[in-house]
């Protein structure tokens, strides 16, 4: 005779996972309730939401052959007008049409660039305060020869020399802009690796992967978020420079590439401002919400830096 288990009983103690799970969701709670303080970090996360609704939506509200330049609907360079709001390029394409397809390259690459130098400089940070010794002196002389190399001019070289894609650029940005993530993410490890539960775990058995994982990762994610949504704007800002440097990718559309195209279009002697200023516009608009956001996640998750709201 076979017997079913009995179900667990009323007021039982739960399962650490729900007990995990309900502790993130009260952190999450208390991070919204503080960060909605921050009237300046909401303008930033309001403006970010509408533009990435905006670029999300692009093939919806102007349609994929926007790009295309033998079906252009206008013609060569027209003032702003009631049918075209931005006016027109040297191709007779719409530039408000342009910017909306644009907004989704130029998000990617910052997007995609800033995770891709975070999760580096973290794993460098971490590995680095973790172990210490003569390999973290190893490993932090490797960093500051980045740092004191000029970033912009290290992302052309490798954009230079990698073929002409979106994705030459997300490395070429990720990899030359690590190292400020990872000297902040050592310090924070070290910090971390002096605590006392640190010391009863390594006295319980715990293993190198152990302690970084499930003590000093989880520490120093609120720094490592807080330098990712300040890194997205510097990386859309590499972007745009590489872009109008002519080292982006020439088959897609992103607001570098259009201030590009103004330049060849010889925009800047011509007088012809709508050309130049709505990707301009643009991208100072991005680059200032993403860094409002910073700034608020940054002052609610360390308050002692007296962040002003």
């Amino acid at each position: 005779m076979t017997t079913t288990p009995a179900a667990p009983a009323a007021g039982s103690p739960r399962s650490a996972r729900s007990l995990a799970w309900e502790r993130r969701r009260h952190s999450l709670a208390r991070f919204w309730t503080a960060y909605r303080t921050h009237r300046a970090g909401l303008l930033g996360l309001g403006a970010l939401a509408l533009i990435a609704l905006v670029a999300l939506t692009a093939p919806l509200l102007v349609g994929s052959d926007v790009q295309s330049v033998t079906n252009a609907p206008g013609s060569a360079l027209e003032r702003p007008s009631a049918e075209f709001p931005l006016g027109t390029d040297q191709f007779g394409r719409s530039l408000l049409g342009l910017l909306v397809w644009g907004a989704r390259i130029s998000l990617t690459v910052g997007l995609l660039a800033a995770a891709l130098s975070v999760a580096i400089g973290t794993l460098v940070g971490v590995v680095s305060g973790h172990y210490g010794g003569w390999f973290s002196t190893v490993v932090m002389r490797i960093t500051d020869w980045f740092l004191v190399m000029p970033t912009l001019v290290l992302a052309i070289v490798l954009a230079t020399v990698m073929s002409r894609s979106m994705w030459t650029v997300i490395v070429a940005i990720g990899v030359t802009t690590w190292p400020t993530t990872a000297r902040l993410v050592r310090a924070q490890t070290i910090a971390v690796e002096s605590r006392p539960y640190i010391e009863r775990a390594k006295a319980l058995g715990g293993g190198h992967g152990h302690i970084m994982n499930r003590h000093v990762l989880p520490n120093v994610m609120p720094l490592v978020l807080a330098q990712t949504t300040l890194g997205i704007s510097s990386a859309i800002l590499t972007e745009a420079t590489l872009a109008f440097l002519g080292l982006g990718d020439p088959t897609v559309v992103s607001w570098g590439g259009m201030l590009q195209d103004a330049r060849e279009a010889g925009a800047v002697s011509s007088g012809h401002w709508w050309y130049l200023a709505p990707p301009g516009i643009a991208i100072a608009a991005v680059a200032l919400a993403f860094t409002l956001c910073g700034r608020a996640v940054e002052s609610v998750l360390n308050p002692k830096l007296g962040v002003a709201r």
